[in-house]
């Protein structure tokens, strides 16, 4: 291949371009926010700086991969794993007193599914969306960070051992053990997540769940939510396990969002999301949280609210304010 010059950098960008969605799940696999769409960026721009030297010694995939790859490695050599509520201690009581924040950094990111999942065949979406659930992007974080990007590649992108590793410049014989420490951590981790594919009555069950919450309507909330379900509200590490210890935080600690507007948003990590907003002093209604739910079989089971919402609501399109 030529080497990068100002004349092929509009072809080169729109290669690179083609690789943008991929890479960015990846990377969310990897670091668990949206951090990884500046990952991809940082892929880019070390791309283009070192294309003279590539000299089409490999696919372009493969190499935007190897560099993506060692562009995670390094962000996640100073950092610690991100994680879901759930995953730092058990359930706690509804009270007040038991509301603990921890820096965002802490927590695992909600991510547009339009950013991470390829326009693809029925059977690419699906695959796509059930890899990046909030719950399975938190087990991979339980992975040290070179195990995480095997286990990823091998199992969710479906690369040969040889593949893997000659982009981690390693043995085959490596590699899969990495797959098997991997494959083991991740089997006592909790990564159990909702259905990828909404039919017509989980679309009914979710605009009931918009008008039941709008209207604070328990009564009408218990035919909808799992007895078992949970909820977290990062930057929270409070999360609740059952649905009456979440009703008695919406009627407790949580009555501030009585009156509230839901508005249906993009999805995120392949699940339903809503933007919530509480009524405002002085008239309207001021953002609260993204709410993502999980649901199964008939049910919702899981409601996480992000409550950074300076943070995810731009990132889904949400305004910062609604009108009364």
């Amino acid at each position: 291949m030529p080497a990068a010059t100002p004349t092929r950098r509009p072809e080169l960008e729109a290669e690179f371009e083609q690789h943008r969605t991929e890479l960015t799940a990846y990377c969310y696999r990897m670091l668990g926010s949206a951090d990884a769409e500046d990952a991809v960026q940082e892929t880019f721009i070390r791309a283009w700086r070192a294309y003279d030297r590539f000299e089409g010694r490999a696919q372009v995939r493969s190499w935007l991969y190897k560099i993506a790859t060692n562009v995670c490695l390094d962000q996640l050599e100073s950092r610690k794993r991100r994680a879901r509520p759930m995953d730092l201690g058990p359930a706690g009581e509804p009270v007040a007193e038991n509301l603990n924040a921890l820096p965002e950094v802490t927590w695992i990111e909600p991510i547009p599914e339009g950013r991470v999942v390829p326009g693809a065949d029925p059977a690419e979406v699906a695959q796509a969306r059930e890899t990046i659930k909030l719950a399975f992007v938190a087990a991979l974080q339980h992975l040290p960070p070179r195990q995480r990007a095997v286990l990823i590649l091998c199992e969710v992108l479906r690369w040969k051992a040889s593949e893997v590793a000659e982009l981690l410049e390693t043995s085959v014989a490596s590699v899969t053990s990495a797959l098997q420490r991997a494959r083991a951590t991740l089997e006592q981790t909790d990564a159990a997540h909702g259905q990828t594919e909404l039919g017509e009555d989980d679309q009914e069950l979710l605009a009931r769940y918009v008008q039941a919450f709008e209207a604070y309507d328990m009564e009408a909330l218990t035919a909808l939510i799992h007895e078992d379900a949970t909820q977290s509200m990062p930057p929270f590490d409070l999360w609740l396990r059952g649905r009456e210890d979440i009703f008695t935080w919406w009627w407790g600690p949580g009555i501030g969002c009585r009156g509230s507007r839901v508005v249906p948003t993009i999805a995120a990590n392949g699940s339903p999301a809503f933007g919530q907003y509480k009524p405002a002093e002085g008239g309207g209604y001021e953002p609260w949280a993204l709410q993502v739910l999980e649901i199964r079989d008939g049910k919702i089971v899981e409601l996480t609210f992000f409550l950074d919402t300076e943070r995810v609501f731009p990132l889904f399109g949400l305004p910062l304010r609604l009108d009364a």
